[in-house]
């Protein structure tokens, strides 16, 4: 028998859903600009990406609590304030926020919705969970590319494309300055990872 939505838990954990996705959203929108005056162009453009998945993240949730329309629903919640200058601490946070949400607070959020008869909710609540796995790998991936010294470099000869120009360039490493635009380093990502091409980071999801 499905609870009623006024009383259940399910309707603030929706609300709670909302507002993280939404604080979610903010804090890449931030953290993107600090990248951006840091001449990281492709750091900054990844968490650009990622923002807008979150806020799509928050208007589902916002969208399965029509049924409380017209009401103000309080709720109790932790946020993180991550605001650092630091990208590897930036990138780091968002590692572990992910992990926390499609490892413990989505999963809990679905069984609570399974339980109370939420059988819609608790689709939402695990699907997305899966995609915050996915936002978890990409900040994971880049942070250690970073923290090693090779976001910009390789162990082998590879094909850098400049996000700017689509200038192609083969090396070890990205040029300082792309020789047709002049665009700086910060600009360059390996071919495989760039968007729209086959493998890039905008077709992962």
């Amino acid at each position: 028998m499905q609870t009623n939505f006024m009383t259940s838990r399910t309707k603030e954990n929706l609300m709670r859903a909302f507002a993280g996705e939404s604080q979610a959203r903010n804090r890449y929108i931030f953290a993107a600009q600090t990248a951006y005056e840091q001449n990281l162009y492709v750091l900054s453009e990844i968490f650009k990406f990622t923002a807008s998945q979150e806020e799509q993240h928050a208007k589902i949730f916002f969208g399965l609590l029509k049924d409380a329309a017209g009401k103000n629903i309080e709720i109790s919640a932790g946020y993180p304030a991550d605001v650092y200058s630091e990208l590897q601490q930036l990138l780091d946070s968002s590692v572990h926020n992910e992990g926390e949400e499609f490892e413990v607070i989505y999963p809990d959020f679905a069984k609570i919705a399974s339980e109370e008869g939420f059988r819609q909710v608790e689709s939402k609540f695990r699907m997305i969970a899966e995609i915050e796995r996915s936002h978890q790998q990409r900040f994971d991936y880049y942070g250690r590319l970073l923290r090693e010294n090779k976001l910009f470099r390789s162990d082998k000869t590879e094909r850098w494309m400049c996000l700017n120009c689509g200038h192609i360039h083969e090396a070890s490493e990205a040029p300082l300055v792309c020789p047709v635009c002049g665009a700086r380093q910060g600009y360059f990502i390996r071919e495989a990872e760039a968007p729209f091409t086959s493998g890039g980071i905008l077709c992962q999801e």
